[in-house]
């Protein structure tokens, strides 16, 4: 099994959800979405990743890094190649399908419950959250969760393969998720990022458990690998 893993540059951190791909035997390749090549039909992986951004999928000064993926999203699944997004990953699977995304009002921050139809393809966690954006998803998806801001989980499988995408970030490692909250990806000031942190390292062997456990059903639903 190979799987692609279309990242930022500086931020490739796939957690514990590549962590769970390379102890199922997944060979990890990880692609820069800044410059991703064009897409391949020849040679396809079994599974492509997108992972999370401090970019924003609306803003109009990354449009040029969004077409592109968004072209590598659309041309994998036409020719079979399942997709899984994270966060921004959700955000630009949303908008490549034929959905939209744009600043929330306020950010969602911390280890939260989600409302779920689907509580093996989206448990309702807590999970991890830390994002400004919202978006909404493809005509053609099914929503699986929801929180009080909008979508939490999707599937889609009208465009020649399956795909799942979640806001929340299942992946993220309490080290991780530090970084991003000293770093403000969210966007927001005037929370306690000390109680942030906190509630990552609180929730650190129950998040990876639960995440390989969602990577595990989330690979059968795309019958991946």
């Amino acid at each position: 099994m190979r799987t692609y893993v279309v990242a930022d540059p500086v931020d490739k951190d796939g957690g514990y959800v590549v962590e769970r791909l390379e102890q199922l035997g997944s060979e990890i390749i990880e692609l820069d979405r800044d410059d991703l090549p064009t897409y391949d039909p020849l040679d396809p992986p079994d599974l492509i990743l997108l992972l999370g951004s401090d970019k924003a999928a609306h803003e109009p000064k990354w449009a040029d890094v969004v077409k592109s993926e968004s072209a590598y999203v659309r041309a994998a699944l036409a020719t079979g190649t399942p997709v899984m997004g994270i966060c921004y990953g959700a955000q630009l699977m949303a908008r490549a399908l034929g959905g939209t995304s744009w600043r929330a009002d306020v950010a969602e921050l911390g280890w939260q419950r989600v409302d779920t139809v689907d509580p093996v393809l989206c448990p309702e966690g807590p999970w991890a959250q830390l994002h400004s954006d919202v978006f909404a998803p493809p005509p053609s998806a099914r929503v699986l969760g929801t929180s009080w801001r909008g979508p939490q989980c999707f599937i889609d499988e009208a465009h020649g393969a399956r795909a799942i995408a979640w806001q929340f970030h299942p992946e993220v490692t309490p080290s991780t998720y530090e970084r991003w909250v000293r770093e403000g990806y969210y966007g927001d000031r005037g929370v306690n990022e000390d109680d942030l942190i906190r509630q990552a390292k609180t929730h650190e062997a129950a998040s990876r458990i639960a995440a390989h456990r969602l990577t595990d059903a989330a690979l059968e639903y795309l019958r991946a690998g």
